[in-house]
């Protein structure tokens, strides 16, 4: 799993790192989790899409033609995603938190824009605004090339700085949801640039894959654990952090 790339926006070795990462997914896992802004802007108008997303939209058609699944999580920067994305690309895009089982473990998956309930809250009536469909509709009409300079232009801020609170506030959200009666074995935020991987209430797991502006680290989620690892390009990546599952949940 892998989460805020930043992709058109970031160094160009960024996405040349990722690509080899991959290349090399289908001999190491047999799937593949983005948690949201892998692009620094992502749109569709009806007959045109960013040219900056080609050869990684291109490797992610590969990864599904060799029957790998893919699922991502929209995030605050690449949340107008649609046809080419699903139909085109063929990754399973998905607007919102994330539910499901991976390798054994009840997960929830969200990207974390916009969960922290006091310091989120203009931003959530921004989101409120520009998710809109007439937002959308009017964001269509403009020129392409207009549109994109908008976008990047004022998403400067958000794509080169880690949360000024050190990912503490999705950590106190985190670790709330972890202790509901309801709460997931393994719950996983992006958004704050943070690599975290620590253990919740009752042994639960909460994760952020952290990001590649940083450094290339990713999550790997085994049935018996969680690792938090830094690609280095190659298949023998390096290990930073793992927590074992406790003995009673693990798959027998």
């Amino acid at each position: 799993m892998v989460s805020d790339l930043h992709l058109s926006a970031a160094h160009h070795e960024v996405e040349r790192r990722f690509l080899g990462f991959l290349r090399d997914i289908p001999a190491t896992a047999g799937s593949l989790l983005i948690n949201g802004d892998l692009f620094d802007f992502w749109f569709e108008w009806r007959t045109v899409i960013p040219r900056q997303g080609f050869r990684v939209l291109a490797a992610l058609a590969d990864l599904r033609e060799a029957g790998v699944p893919v699922v991502w999580i929209a995030g605050n920067h690449d949340c107008w995603g649609g046809e080419t994305l699903r139909r085109d690309v063929g990754v399973d895009y998905h607007v919102g938190a994330w539910e499901g089982v991976i390798a054994g473990w009840n997960t929830r998956v969200e990207h974390g824009d916009g969960l922290r309930p006091v310091e989120d809250r203009r931003y959530r009536a921004l989101r409120a605004v520009i998710r809109n469909r007439f937002a959308i509709g009017a964001m269509r009409l403009m020129h392409p090339d207009l549109g994109s300079w908008i976008a990047t232009r004022s998403s400067d801020a958000s794509r080169t700085h880690r949360a000024r609170d050190g990912g503490a506030g999705l950590r106190a959200v985190a670790m709330a949801q972890l202790g509901s009666t309801d709460a997931p074995d393994l719950l996983i935020h992006g958004h704050s640039h943070i690599a975290t991987l620590e253990r919740g209430p009752d042994d639960r797991v909460y994760a952020n894959a952290g990001s590649w502006l940083d450094d290339a680290t990713y999550l790997r989620i085994e049935p018996g654990r969680v690792e938090l690892r830094r690609w280095l390009g190659s298949a023998e990546s390096e290990r930073l952090h793992t927590l074992d599952r406790r003995a009673e949940k693990a798959l027998p």
